[in-house]
């Protein structure tokens, strides 16, 4: 056989056929890093929105918009801001037309949620999804915007922000938290202060208390119990596989908590999360007199405990002034026996 430099022409052409069919073969395809929204700066365009329950008039609005210039933000308030139905700021579609601007304008840069209510999870299937992904803005918010938050989290794919809405007052550990999450683009250790002003008053407020001691590692999940449950079995709730689920609730008695905590536990939620934090249940006690049953601890206990993964009670977020801003969406690290959540990557960029 004909030899060309040592080689065989057999070889060679081997060879050549080899290295065409590695050069046809398509290129392995990018990883799309994951989406952020930019950080804040002093002097942004954000808007304000009204996706669940109204305002009084626009005297309050024009209120909570001072308070948003105080933090040196320039507020743009949307269109259907102050309008009413029933007891919703406007019809679904006018609630969901003021966040699909703000997610469409370019001149905002971050979105706060006026208040909370109920209304939220009834807008889902009128947003405009593929503007939203396109356009990563900070949402910022509790309570029933925690199902924004959720679905944010399954369908926009860029981390959101749990803490204040834009009508509640914004105090130290309120504002701090966001300045170091939102402005900073900070990676924060997230715990309950060492002290605090009121804490002789309200001692329970300020302590946490583990009920499975140890640190687990996974996605940041969750926002208002009674929200998340709702949404329970529904395309709008993500992945909660090895997640971090961070709970609250406002006004449920302790036998409501238990049956919204076994709702979880029966939808096959509880035992593919990695750890699990609860905040304060403010108001969570029933109005029987001479009431026997069950403490909120203690229905935490019957659910958390048997699962083996870290947990803890007690953390500053909720329906309470001064909590602190959580990140919805991105991984973080949670001590139970120290009360902590350490934030394992910037929510913004």
């Amino acid at each position: 056989m004909e030899r060309v430099g040592g080689i065989s022409r057999r070889s060679a052409v081997q060879g050549i056929g080899a290295l065409a069919a590695t050069l046809a073969l398509p290129a392995p395809a990018a990883v799309r890093p994951p989406l952020k929204a930019p950080r804040l700066r002093l002097g942004d365009t954000v808007g304000l929105i009204e996706p669940a329950g109204f305002s009084d008039d626009l005297i309050e609005v024009e209120a909570i918009a001072g308070t948003i210039r105080a933090m040196g933000l320039v507020p743009k308030i949307g269109r259907h801001v102050a309008a009413r139905h029933g007891y919703l700021a406007g019809t679904d579609e006018q609630r969901a037309a003021d966040v699909n601007a703000m997610y469409a304008d370019p001149e905002v840069r971050a979105v706060f949620a006026i208040r909370g209510g109920w209304g939220c999870a009834r807008i889902l299937p009128l947003l405009d999804w593929k503007t939203i992904r396109a356009n990563p803005k900070l949402l910022v918010g509790y309570s029933d915007i925690t199902a924004l938050h959720l679905a944010f989290a399954a369908r926009a794919g860029f981390p959101t922000i749990h803490g204040p809405n834009a009508a509640n007052g914004w105090q130290e550990q309120s504002w701090n938290s966001l300045w170091s999450l939102a402005f900073n683009g900070d990676t924060p250790m997230l715990q309950n202060p060492p002290s605090s002003p009121d804490a002789l008053l309200n001692p329970e407020r300020w302590h946490t208390t583990p009920i499975r001691p140890g640190k687990a590692k996974g996605r940041l999940i969750g926002g208002n119990l009674a929200v998340l449950t709702a949404l329970v079995g529904t395309s709008w709730l993500p992945d909660m596989n090895g997640a971090i689920l961070f709970i609250e609730d406002t006004g449920e008695a302790e036998y409501r908590i238990d049956r919204m905590m076994t709702q979880l536990a029966l939808a096959g939620i509880l035992k593919r999360l990695s750890g699990v934090v609860f905040g304060q249940c403010t108001r969570c006690t029933s109005d029987t007199e001479d009431y026997i049953g069950f403490t909120v601890p203690e229905v935490l206990h019957h659910h958390l405990a048997p699962l083996g993964i870290p947990a803890f009670y007690g953390a500053n977020f909720g329906h309470v002034g001064n909590q602190l801003c959580i990140p919805v969406g991105v991984r973080a690290e949670m001590d139970a026996g120290a009360g902590s959540i350490r934030v394992l990557e910037p929510v913004a960029v």
